[in-house]
């Protein structure tokens, strides 16, 4: 993981940063709402339990959508009896109709700096973040977001549709795996992780932790130009985004093979330890149109559904 440490930290540096919160942040949420009458999270394709909502669960319950019938049982419902299948055949039998619940939600965002490189990830971010946020309400679900930075923080979502976010400046380092496992996610929630997973940790443990307790998971990974494709050449002031430290280098051509190597191993090994958890995985160009840049990958791999 040697080349994949210097990669992430790499990356992650930049001679200037975008402002993490954009003064048009009412404009991006409206965008979003607008979104996901086109878009939303794979709920309806999942298999969930909960208390009673609008989503189709697991088991059986009293909804309006007609499942499957099976013989009566002393102590059932007399309300769910088939009298007209008793009536062609004097045998009771039962009305069984799909459980309707609601679903939990955890979406789990990274705020650290990285998030913000440059101006158009900075609007991609909070993108998917409104977007997940409105799909998630937009679907019934019960939803909470936590915010990772140098802790795990739960942010209530009245205070996010109010746009009050307390992000911080500079912070001091704290891995993804250990933010996650900080992280009260709910039995059996969808965790949708906001990340772009430039963490010098390997992938593998908290793929585990997303899965824990039963739960399903989606990633989604913003990534820029700036950072896939860096055009370095020559002497190069970076800057760490976390630190904000200063530190300049001279980039030759090998340098740069060598890091774009690192950088394309690293997301191969999250996109791995994705598949082997039945985590949905993408990641989300920053320059593209939002519609665009989710049917990228987003939709195929079936973290959004269309």
């Amino acid at each position: 993981m040697a080349t994949t440490t210097t990669a992430t930290a790499t990356a992650r540096s930049n001679a200037k940063g975008a402002s993490s919160v954009p003064s048009g942040l009412a404009a991006i949420h409206a965008r979003m709402k607008a979104v996901t009458g086109v878009a939303r999270l794979p709920l309806r394709s999942g298999q969930w339990s909960g208390t009673a909502g609008s989503v189709l669960g697991q088991g059986t319950g009293s909804s309006i959508d007609f499942q499957d019938q099976r013989p009566y049982m002393p102590g059932d419902d007399p309300r769910h009896i088939n009298w007209q299948a008793y009536a062609r055949s004097g045998t009771y039998t039962m009305k069984l109709y799909r459980q309707e619940v609601t679903p939990r939600v955890d979406i789990l965002f990274d705020a650290s700096p990285s998030m913000f490189l440059t101006e158009h990830k900075t609007t991609r971010t909070w993108e998917l973040l409104y977007f997940c946020v409105e799909s998630a309400l937009r679907l019934g679900a019960s939803t909470k977001v936590h915010m990772l930075d140098d802790e795990a923080r739960e942010i209530p979502v009245d205070r996010i549709l109010a746009y009050d976010w307390p992000l911080r400046e500079k912070l001091s380092g704290v891995l993804l795996p250990s933010l996650l496992d900080r992280t009260p996610m709910r039995t059996g929630s969808l965790r949708i992780l906001l990340s772009d997973l430039l963490s010098e940790s390997p992938p593998d443990r908290a793929t585990n932790l997303l899965v824990a307790g039963k739960g399903r998971a989606v990633v989604l990974a913003p990534f820029c130009l700036e950072e896939s494709q860096p055009d370095w050449d020559g002497n190069i002031e970076f800057e760490e985004c976390e630190s904000a430290t200063r530190d300049k280098r001279r980039v030759e051509k090998d340098t740069l093979t060598r890091y774009l190597r690192a950088y394309a191993t690293h997301f191969g090994l999250w996109r791995e330890q994705c598949v082997r958890h039945g985590i949905g995985f993408a990641r989300v160009p920053a320059e593209a149109e939002i519609l665009a840049a989710l049917r990228a990958e987003a939709v195929s791999s079936g973290c959004i559904e269309m």
